[in-house]
Order: C-alpha cells, then structure tokens, then sequence
C-alpha cells in the first residue's frame, strides 16, 4: 500500500527554498531569474520576520518617536518646544502602512509571477531529497533551509501566565502604555525602550548582564548615557527571578531572597534573544545536524547533506537581515555556477538604531589587541565636525582599528547616522584597504561623515614632527 507521502503531488525541481523572508526570497528570485524550476515553501507571512515583526516595522515605530522627541527638544534651534498629543492607534496605523508599502515586494504574487512555484505550508524533509509541504511532495537538486528564528521566552517563573509582548506583538498594540518593562538590553530591547519612551511611556530595562553587551563598552557607553539622559531606567545585572500580573499591571521581581526588589509595570517586553527555527523541518529524515544554536554549516553554508544550504537565522550566526541576504549571494555563486564562494564573518556590519544611533564593522579594539598584538586606535569626535554643530548632534565619535602597517581591522561609530557612516568602513575592509585610501578622498563640507577622513588623517598626526621629515622639507626649500 502506497504511504501517504507517495500519494502527494509530485514536483521536480531544481531548487526548493524552505523559508520566505529576507534570505529565502532572495535565493528564489536570483534562481528563477537564471531559469531555474524554484519551489518556495512558506508558512507563514511572505517577507518572515524583518518585514512583518522586525526591521520594518521597528524603524517605522523608531521614526514616530522621533518626531515626536524633536518636537520636545526644538528650542535649542530657536522653535518653541512642545509637548506632542501622541495618538498610539495612529502610530500603529502608520508602522503597518509601511509594511503594507513593502509588502507588495514579498508577495506570493510577485513571485508567482517570476516564475517560482509558492506553497503557502508548512515543509519537512521526509527523506534526504524529498519535502513534504501541504498535498505536495517536492525533490529537488538543491535545498535552501530560511526558516529564521524566533523570539526566545526566558523559562522565568510565572512568565507564562503573564501577559507580555515579542517583537511579533508589540506592533499590533494600539493603546497608550503607562509604563513598558523591557526584559532584556540588547539591540531590540533598546530600540523598542527609547522608541516607546518617546512616545510618552515610562520605561525600565533589566538586563541580566551588560546592556548592549556585544559591542565595544567605549561606545556603548555613549548610547547608554543618552538613553538615561532621556528618562529611561536601565538596570544591569538584574535578572528576572519572577513574573505576575494580568491586562494592565505586571510585577517583575529581580533578584532573589533578602536582595530581591519587585519592579512594577503596565506592560511587559521579553526581548531576551533569538532561537533558530528548526523545529518540525525533519532535519533527522534529511541527515542534517543541528543542535540549539541552529543548523551546522560549513563555511560555504552547506549542511551535513551535501544537497542542503542554510542561511541566515537559522545557521546560529549573526543575526541580521543583512547577513540572510548575504548569505544568498554566497547560495546562488556555488548552487548554480559552482563557484568556491565562503561567507566571511569579518566584513559583516551591524548597527543599533537607537539614537544615537551604534554601528561597527570587523573587529573591536580588544578582539583586535588578542589577535595582532599591538594596534594603533584612531578617533574623531562628532563635536569636531561642523554639521553636527549645526544639527546639535554632537553626541559621539568614529574609532577606528589599524595594524602597524595601517590595515584597517575594524571600525565603530557611535553617533547621528553612525549607520550610514559606518559604510565607508565596510567598503574598506571588504576590498583590504590601507588606512591611506580613507584620507585621499574629497569629503563633501560640510557633512557628518567627514569624521571618517578626520580619523584616517590621526595615523599621519605625528609625521609633521618627525626630525626626518623636517630635515627633507628644509633641503627641498633650499632649492627654492
């Protein structure tokens, strides 16, 4: 008797893509556009994470709360300050339009019509090249895991009972927050702390170790001041012990005996990290190794089943949209052309949006001192800058990482539009540049990111003393 698997309706292709949010819908789009028999497996919303909990509607909100934050602080530019009337049902309406703009991109429609097969279900491997997904049982040359990740929920007692948000809720709120606590200080925590302090709530942080932990202390410290400076309270070392409440009051206690203290709120944010989405792909079936972080792959980003990539979330690596799409750039090069294509970790950004904003490339000044040794650091102050005296944006500064020879290794900014700034540096340590390429270009005036010229110039600041040079300068000014 025929399982029921085998009774499915059969489709031959030569790439299925498990996963359609940023990296999943690169990979079809790029195949289908080379002539390529694409299946896309999705079981969700078309986009995944960044587009309908994520990156989009984060900096959308970020964007409300901005406006909202200028109108109280335009005095120093001459224009009365005010207090705004912030209409949350409004800003949920204008986060959402967004999403919808976008949406149209991400579309099964869309897709459809580049020529890729959706299935809107869920997909597992039944076998090592075969997929089940709804009525359809897929084989393909090649597979792409994108499934992403997921929200992680604490194992805090009392926190299941409790009503709380994640980043795939807290958008869909439309009603004022007196006072939202933040369960976890790492970029999601702070971006949605500030965004939500700004538009008008009391908000405390409690993060069980250091706030914004991953980057350089040096910088985050300036993030840190200013989110504190704006009436955020954000407790390091302060560790979730317990959770209670209902609709409108939540307790959190930190701590634990004689030293616990109960923090009391309206609402609750758990944005304590992310977990890999592995659960129910029948990775088992496929012979594809995984553990808690995510998917195991090889620096080309094939699994232990040389028919299977993953990419993005679910790989355990950096977490980022960025990375997702880069990942399928590096897919399609060995999937289709063959090519020896390997990610490299070391030119991948990221940036925090908080205001100011904290974005880094390569390695930080400690990374780079247990590697090289000794390193030069170079830095340029934002109150040194014209155009951030003109926008009153002086908060912050670019660090920059060299090797005696002046490679640059890495690069940190913190400040107004630190993740625009921040590209020049990953342009140069993509393609290897020496410090000397970042102070021969013509820095428009006046704009923010002449501080990245400003720091190169720092690695030449001691040649003008030099006995050497002094001594060259005044024979050439004797031959008139």
């Amino acid at each position: 008797m025929a399982t029921p698997e085998a009774t499915k309706n059969a489709i031959d292709a030569d790439m299925c893509v498990i996963g359609a949010g940023s990296g999943g819908l690169s990979v079809a789009a790029a195949a289908a556009a080379f002539g390529q028999r694409v299946v896309l497996i999705e079981k969700g919303r078309m986009g995944g994470d960044c587009l309908n909990y994520g990156c989009v509607p984060s900096k959308a909100m970020i964007a409300s709360a901005r406006r909202a934050h200028q109108m109280r602080t335009s005095a120093p530019f001459g224009i009365e300050a005010v207090e705004p009337v912030v209409d949350w049902s409004a800003v949920h309406d204008h986060v959402h339009s967004v999403i919808a703009a976008i949406a149209p991109n991400d579309s099964v429609e869309r897709f459809r019509g580049l020529g890729v097969t959706v299935i809107e279900a869920a997909g597992r491997f039944v076998d090592r090249k075969t997929v089940v997904a709804g009525d359809h049982r897929i084989t393909a040359r090649k597979f792409v895991i994108a499934t992403g990740s997921s929200p992680v929920v604490p194992p805090v007692p009392g926190l299941a009972g409790t009503p709380y948000f994640t980043n795939e809720t807290i958008f869909d709120n439309r009603d004022p927050i007196g006072h939202l606590i933040v369960i976890g200080g790492g970029p999601i925590g702070m971006e949605l702390a500030q965004a939500h302090r700004r538009l008008g709530a009391k908000v405390t942080v409690l993060e069980g170790m250091k706030a914004l932990g991953k980057d350089d202390p040096e910088m985050t410290k300036v993030v840190l001041t200013h989110l504190a400076d704006e009436g955020i309270d954000i407790r390091e070392g302060a560790k979730a012990s317990k959770v209670e409440g209902e609709v409108g009051r939540v307790r959190v206690t930190i701590g634990e005996g004689a030293g616990a203290e109960v923090v009391e709120g309206t609402h609750l944010l758990v944005a304590a990290g992310r977990r890999a989405n592995t659960d129910g792909l029948g990775l088992d079936a496929a012979g594809i190794k995984f553990d808690k972080r995510g998917i195991t792959v090889s620096a080309g980003l094939v699994t232990s089943n040389p028919n299977v990539f993953a990419i993005g979330d679910v790989t355990g690596g950096l977490q980022f949209t960025h990375v997702a799409n880069y990942h399928a750039g590096i897919v399609i090069r060995r999937a289709l052309f063959r090519l020896p294509a390997k990610a490299d970790t070391t030119v991948v950004p990221w940036v925090t949006y908080t205001e100011p904003e904290l974005a880094h490339v390569g390695l930080t000044e400690d990374q780079a001192r247990g590697k090289y040794g000794k390193v030069g650091v170079l830095r340029w102050p934002f109150h040194e800058n014209d155009r951030a005296q003109a926008e009153h944006a002086i908060s912050g500064h670019v660090k920059v990482v060299v090797d005696g020879k002046g490679r640059i290794l890495g690069a940190s900014v913190v400040g107004e539009q630190a993740g625009e700034i921040i590209q020049m540096w990953v342009l140069a340590i993509s393609q290897k540049l020496n410090i000397k390429a970042m102070t021969g270009f013509i820095s428009p005036y006046p704009t923010l990111s002449e501080v990245n010229k400003r720091a190169a110039i720092r690695h030449y600041a001691t040649v003008p003393g030099k006995p050497l040079v002094r001594k060259v300068i005044g024979l050439l000014a004797k031959l008139g």
